[in-house]
């Protein structure tokens, strides 16, 4: 973490300077960008946005306060990677339950009223990420996003109380969003107001009022399949209660997951298949009922529930919206509104998904809104958020629908004991976010050049690697020194010896077309738009930081301090050079902000990064534009 370049910090250095114009306490009449729900891709997003002293964004959400019990608590390792741009990654893994494998029971062959233990299967096998597989309720990762906003530099906290209305776009005003909000809570309860935007978002679930208001239907099916849910404390000989369970008998199955804090579980249990009349009768189901249908599919052991912490119905469906925005509603084809998560797209729980991937959704607007609202980029990158999430959120469903059918069918003699681990091992990088690949557009290159870095591949999520810092010989983690600030990072991996990254650096910088220059704001500083970092492939001790070119020794703050934090080498004992198929040629890998490689280049053309970069950010002005 670095800190004191702008004076010295005597404080938390987590909190960062407050802006020197705070937006108001109470809800503004006009804001850059609203925000309606206050889940996890509301939060997400919101707490992106709270870095930008410049754009005011606010939050609403209809509940009074925050949210006490969450439905969700599957926290994927690409979440937690993606923790660590917002700063609490090791803080959250502390406080949660670590899945490291997952058992899989059956039915016992010499006699089917018995369940036995099938299998075991690890969770990460192939050891795809540094971070671990979580369980965490839901209202937790709220508060560490909460927490974010608050020590961002806006300051922002969720404004309760509020619930969305409807919402109106009128083209060409400054603030072209009109939309009612009615007051749920207070001395206000049932008045409305308007509050005028230039982007809004709806975050705010399955029955979003703001997908409705957009015209959008969300589209699938019911799988006419039921099930409970309950967060219960209990007495039990079953032996596998604090490790991750699929459990599958000839009573149904359950899906059973140890919850943070070493005593408490989740149970999904199967309630069966639902006739077509049953129109939603199912949802009466009392807890007794569950827990007692928990017990015949668990036998011969025995659940003696303590107490409930929450308990539901639901029934599974799959259903996505047909657009992630308005943009074919609007006379210039580029969306004023938009919605992510569970307002988008929804399925079972019993994948882990929901919440992962509507943080997705939300941290790959996030930084699309704020480039434009910046006068970096285009209006015209605010396509890519439908164009990239919606072909995601239709993986998800296609592969939660066989997931989900797989664990609701009831084995037989005939039924392959192993086909639930099986498929569970054979797609683990799927439900663990990793298969996230986005193609070719204006913010994602081809694969050209790919062989330069075989293992990092261009469109997807760019994997962090031991690296050790030159400066103070320190090991490092070179993915962990992006923070979720909307700059745009550039590895440029050394060749041997470095000349041709020195060339390279030199090119980049050159004030007349070179990349860095073309895109940094006069009197900025040099890694304010392009956080740039060399990796060389010598051991630390032979790389000479006197010989480091500027680009990587770039001065910042308001007193032109050294960043030394942007000079690495290779760690002897992993290479990443090796580790990662990066060509000992050198390359240059160009990460998004929101942590997917977007291009790899060879040294030899600094004007193909140039090319690249001028599809999606603006050449520098002297004034950023807020007129977005």
């Amino acid at each position: 973490m670095q800190f004191h370049h702008h004076g010295y910090v005597s404080g938390d250095p987590r909190i960062s300077p407050a802006a020197a114009t705070l937006a108001p306490e109470e809800l503004p009449d006009e804001v850059d960008v609203l925000i309606v729900g206050a889940g996890p891709a509301g939060m997400i997003l919101a707490a992106q946005l709270a870095q930008f002293p410049d754009i005011v964004a606010r939050v609403v959400e209809r509940r009074p306060g925050r949210l006490e019990v969450g439905q969700a608590d599957g926290i994927q390792a690409r979440s937690v990677e993606t923790f660590e741009a917002f700063g609490f990654a090791q803080q959250i893994t502390a406080e949660a339950y670590q899945i490291s494998s997952m058992n899989f029971w059956a039915p016992d062959p010499a006699d089917h009223s018995r369940i036995v233990r099938a299998s075991r299967a690890i969770d990460d096998p192939t050891g795809i990420s540094e971070y671990p597989h979580l369980i965490v309720n839901q209202a937790r990762v709220l508060d560490y996003f909460a927490a974010s906003m608050a020590a961002a530099p806006t300051r922002l906290t969720p404004d309760y109380g509020y619930e969305f209305v409807s919402l109106e776009v009128h083209d060409g005003e400054p603030h072209p969003v009109a939309v009612t909000l009615a007051h749920t809570a207070g001395e206000q309860q049932g008045t409305e107001r308007v509050v005028k935007a230039k982007y809004v978002v709806g975050c705010d679930g399955a029955r979003s009022g703001v997908r409705e208001a957009m015209g959008l239907k969300i589209e699938g099916n019911q799988a006419m399949h039921a099930w409970a849910v309950l967060d219960a404390l209990a007495v039990t000989d079953f032996p596998d209660i604090r490790t991750k369970c699929a459990i599958q008998s000839v009573e149904g199955s359950i899906l059973l997951i140890p919850r943070e804090g070493g005593y408490l579980f989740r149970m999904y249990v199967d309630l069966g298949d639902l006739a077509p009349e049953d129109h939603g009768r199912v949802r009466s189901t009392t807890v007794e009922e569950a827990i007692a249908r928990a017990n015949a599919i668990l036998a011969p052991y025995t659940l003696d529930v303590r107490d409930v912490a929450w308990f539901s119905v639901y029934e599974v469906g799959h259903r996505i919206a047909p657009r992630f925005d308005d943009a074919p509603q609007r006379a210039d084809g580029l969306p004023r509104v938009f919605i992510a998560g569970d307002a988008c797209h929804t399925h079972s729980a019993k994948a882990g998904q929901g919440m992962n991937v509507s943080m997705q959704d939300g941290f790959n607007l996030g930084w699309k809104l704020a480039t434009v609202l910046r006068g970096g980029a285009p209006r015209e990158l605010l396509a890519t958020y439908d164009a990239e999430r919606h072909e995601i959120a239709q993986n998800l469903i296609d592969f939660d629908r066989t997931w989900s059918t797989m664990m609701a069918s009831k084995p037989d003699e005939s039924s392959d004991p192993d086909a639930l681990a099986e498929f569970y091992t054979r797609t683990a990088e799927f439900p663990a976010g990793f298969m996230t690949c986005y193609p070719p557009s204006m913010i994602v290159g081809t694969d050209t050049h790919q062989a330069l870095a075989a293992k990092v591949t261009v469109g997807k999520r760019f994997r962090s690697w031991p690296v050790r810092r030159v400066a103070d010989t320190v090991p490092a983690h070179l993915g962990h020194h992006a923070k979720a600030d909307g700059r745009w990072r550039v590895y440029a991996f050394a060749d041997r010896g470095g000349l041709a990254l020195h060339d390279w650096a030199e090119a980049v910088t050159d004030v007349r077309d070179g990349a860095v220059a073309r895109v940094t704001p006069l009197g900025a500083d040099l890694d304010s738009v392009l956080d740039v970092k060399a990796i060389y492939q010598e051991p630390y001790d032979e790389v000479a930081l006197e010989r480091v070119h500027p680009l990587f020794l770039p001065r910042v703050g308001p007193f032109g301090l050294i960043d030394y934090e942007k000079v690495y080498a290779a760690d002897p004992e992993d290479d990443i050079f090796d580790a990662r198929g990066i060509s000992r040629d050198g390359c240059v890998v160009v990460v998004r902000p929101d942590q997917y490689v977007a291009h790899v280049l060879p040294l030899s053309e600094p004007e193909a990064l140039t090319a690249f970069l001028a599809q999606h950010l603006h050449a520098v002005s002297t004034e950023p534009s807020m007129s977005h």
